[in-house]
C-alpha cells in the first residue's frame, strides 16, 4: 500500500490566505494571518486549513487566536460528494454542543456568501490533540495508538462509544434538528438514508461504469430489511476514531460532520465498527496482526447499551450497509484518481474498492465468524 495520498485540492492557497485576511477585516480590527497550514492529513472531502490570526482588541492591545477554516473542496478537485452543505455542518456542530457535553470545537463564524473565498465556509477554534492515522492505517503499527497498551485501547474505545451515545441522545423529533432530515424518498429515516445512498451511487456511476457487487449489496439490504427500525436520532454520519482528536485517550474534538442526518443509532455504531474492520482486514491481508481486539462488535454493542440504555439490533445488517456505503465512496475516489492520472479503472469494476472481498463475504454470510 502506497502512502501517497490522492490529490485533495486544486486551490491556490496563497491567494486563499490573502482573501481570508481581507474577510477577517470585517470581523476583527487590523487582522493579520500569522500562519496558514494545510495539514498533510487533509481529507479528500471538505478542505481543512489551520491558521493563526492577530488583531487589535477593544482596548487597542494586540491579541491572537488559533483557528480552523473549513470549506468545501474546489470543484476542480472532482469532489467525493455531489453536495457540500457548510451551514448544515456548522449548525449540527452547534446543535450537538448546545444539547450535550460532547467535545465539539467552538464554532466562531459561518459565511454563507460564496464571494469572499469562492464558496461558503465556516471557522472554528483550533483544538490540540492526536488522531489515529489513516495513512498508514493505525492498525499497521508505528504510531501513538498502536503502541499504546491494551488498557489505553479500551479507554479510547469506551470514551468513543460514550461520545456516540451522547450524540444519539438528541432525538430526530427535536425541532432544532429538523434541518437534518435527509432529502430522499422514504417513509422512515432509514429508508431515506438508504435511498440517499442509492442516489449517491447513481451519481458516481453516471459515466456508465457500474459495480455489480454494489448493486447486489443494495438488493441484499432490501431482501433482509430490519423488522423493527429504532427511533431515529441525530446521526453523526462519519462516526469513526479517525474523526476524533484525543488527549490522554479521551476525545477533545469530534470532527467531520458533513454526513450528518437523521437515522437509527445503528448507522453510526456499525460505521464505527466497520471502519476499524476495514483497516484491520487490510492489515491481516498484509500478514500483520493489527489490533484484532479493538472495536469488537459484541463489546461495542454492550458498551453502547450500558452508556445509553438502548440495545443495538441488526448490527450485521448495518455493518453490511456500512461496507456498502464505504464501497460507493471508494468507487468515487478511484474515479478521482483516474481523472488526475493516479490510477486506472480495473477490468472488473468491483475491484475499484479494495474491500470487495469483505463485502462479498458479508453478503454470502461467511464474514461474521471472524468478529
Amino acid at each position: 500500500m502506497s502512502d501517497d495520498r490522492p490529490r485533495t485540492s486544486t486551490r491556490d492557497h496563497q491567494q486563499l490566505r490573502e482573501r481570508l485576511t481581507t474577510w477577517l477585516g470585517a470581523h476583527l480590527q487590523n487582522p493579520t494571518v500569522s500562519e496558514f497550514v494545510v495539514p498533510a492529513a487533509n481529507g479528500m472531502s471538505s478542505e481543512t486549513i489551520l491558521f493563526g490570526a492577530d488583531w487589535d482588541d477593544s482596548s487597542g492591545a494586540r491579541t491572537s487566536g488559533r483557528f480552523v477554516l473549513r470549506l468545501p473542496p474546489d470543484p476542480g478537485s472532482e469532489p467525493v460528494f455531489p453536495v457540500y452543505d457548510m451551514p448544515r455542518q456548522f449548525n449540527v456542530m452547534r446543535l450537538v454542543a448546545s444539547r450535550t457535553d460532547v467535545a465539539i470545537p467552538p464554532t466562531v463564524w459561518l459565511e454563507v456568501d460564496a464571494g469572499p473565498l469562492g464558496a461558503p465556509f465556516f471557522v472554528m477554534e483550533r483544538i490540540d490533540g492526536v488522531v489515529p492515522p489513516d495513512l498508514m492505517p493505525y492498525t499497521f503499527g508505528d504510531n501513538w495508538f498502536f503502541d499504546a497498551d491494551a488498557a489505553d485501547h479500551v479507554r479510547l474505545q469506551q470514551a468513543s462509544i460514550e461520545t456516540l451515545a451522547k450524540i444519539h441522545s438528541i432525538p430526530a423529533s427535536d425541532p432544532d434538528a429538523a434541518f437534518l432530515v435527509i432529502d430522499a424518498p422514504g417513509d422512515t429515516a432509514l429508508e431515506r438514508h438508504v435511498n440517499d445512498q442509492r442516489a449517491f451511487y447513481e451519481w458516481v456511476a453516471a459515466d456508465g461504469v457500474r459495480s455489480p457487487l454494489i448493486e447486489r449489496a443494495f438488493a441484499w439490504l432490501d431482501e433482509n430489511w430490519p423488522h423493527t427500525e429504532g427511533e431515529p436520532v441525530v446521526s453523526w454520519g462519519d462516526a469513526r476514531v479517525g474523526n476524533i482528536m484525543y488527549r490522554d485517550f479521551v476525545p477533545v474534538a469530534v470532527l467531520d460532520w458533513e454526513m450528518a442526518g437523521h437515522g437509527p443509532r445503528e448507522i453510526d455504531l456499525a460505521w464505527m465498527i466497520f471502519l476499524h474492520r476495514f483497516f484491520q482486514d487490510l492489515t491481516e491481508m498484509m500478514g500483520m496482526p493489527g489490533l484484532p481486539d479493538f472495536m469488537r462488535a459484541s463489546e461495542v454493542a454492550a458498551a453502547y447499551e450500558a452508556a445509553s440504555g438502548y440495545t443495538p439490533r441488526d448490527l450485521q445488517w448495518f455493518m453490511l450497509y456500512a461496507a456498502l456505503r464505504h464501497a460507493i465512496v471508494m468507487f468515487r475516489i478511484t474515479r478521482r484518481q483516474i481523472m488526475f492520472g493516479e490510477a486506472e479503472m480495473p477490468e472488473n469494476p468491483d475491484h475499484a474498492f479494495i474491500h470487495h472481498p469483505t463485502l462479498t463475504a458479508m453478503i454470502d454470510g461467511t464474514y461474521w465468524a471472524k468478529l
